[in-house]
């Protein structure tokens, strides 16, 4: 009898320990997540400079704050089992049983739950990113090729292409108007990668892809092909300009019969 009240002390007092441990623990992380709440980390992501890729930044910020969540909790468990019912001496520790129906519910129930939701908002996400304007403000044709990559707009019969290493293409935007994408490829895989949009699409031999851009702000930077498709794949780059509505117009003036 001794031993028994012993026995459910010490696991009192294990879990009192554990509280003493995960409680300024589970305040640092609520807190963190109240003061958060209109400022969320990027958590090493670019925020999508297009109304489509902050839709995926968005996406990832909830996912990540979702893994914290869940991570959280397993983790805390975790601790409460090693600390709680650690070996003390011969007896069995906790109590064995041979099932717990609502127990194995909630755990099954509950990640099915999370799974299904972030479930729900990956495919509205991918449909606002793969939805095409019907009456998009410009149309750029873009082929990727080894080494290097050919934009083309059409309205304008203008073309900027890739004319050896160091001699990149720019693609040139307009910031705030929407932008309709044809992408192919003249021989093997590539990937049409540009970073400060949280975009990248492949271009396959035999398959045209569309997809849609709507700059938000204006921008300077790289895009390259993220697929290894030869000798001189890192040199296969381009400049990705967005500029103001009037600024491209100059700039299709500049190039337009070159």
């Amino acid at each position: 009898m001794g031993r028994f009240v012993g026995t459910g002390f010490e696991q009192s007092r294990g879990v009192r320990r554990v509280a003493r441990v995960l409680g300024p623990i589970g305040g640092i992380g609520v807190a963190g997540v109240v003061l958060s709440a209109c400022n969320i980390p990027t958590f090493g992501a670019f925020k999508g400079n297009t109304v489509q890729g902050n839709s995926t930044f968005h996406l990832w910020q909830g996912f990540f704050v979702a893994s914290i969540f869940v991570g959280g909790i397993t983790f805390a468990l975790l601790a409460l089992a090693i600390i709680r019912f650690r070996r003390k001496g011969e007896s069995i520790i906790p109590k064995q049983i041979h099932g717990n129906t609502k127990l194995e519910v909630f755990y099954t129930v509950v990640p099915v739950l999370i799974v299904a939701v972030l479930y729900f908002f990956t495919v509205r996400v991918e449909n606002k990113v793969d939805t095409v304007a019907r009456n998009p403000n410009l149309r750029v044709d873009v082929t990727g090729f080894q080494w290097g990559w050919k934009f083309y707009y059409p309205k304008y019969g203008v073309t900027t292409i890739t004319k050896g290493v160091d001699l990149y293409p720019t693609l040139e935007l307009p910031v705030g108007e929407t932008a309709t994408f044809r992408l192919v490829s003249n021989d093997v895989v590539h990937g049409f990668y540009m970073p400060e949009f949280d975009f990248s699409r492949y271009a396959l031999p035999g398959v045209t892809n569309y997809f849609d851009f709507t700059p938000q702000h204006t921008a300077n930077f790289l895009g390259r092909c993220s697929q290894f498709c030869g000798l001189y794949h890192a040199d296969m780059l381009f400049y990705v300009h967005v500029v103001s509505p009037s600024q491209f117009q100059s700039w299709i003036h500049a190039h337009q019969g070159s």
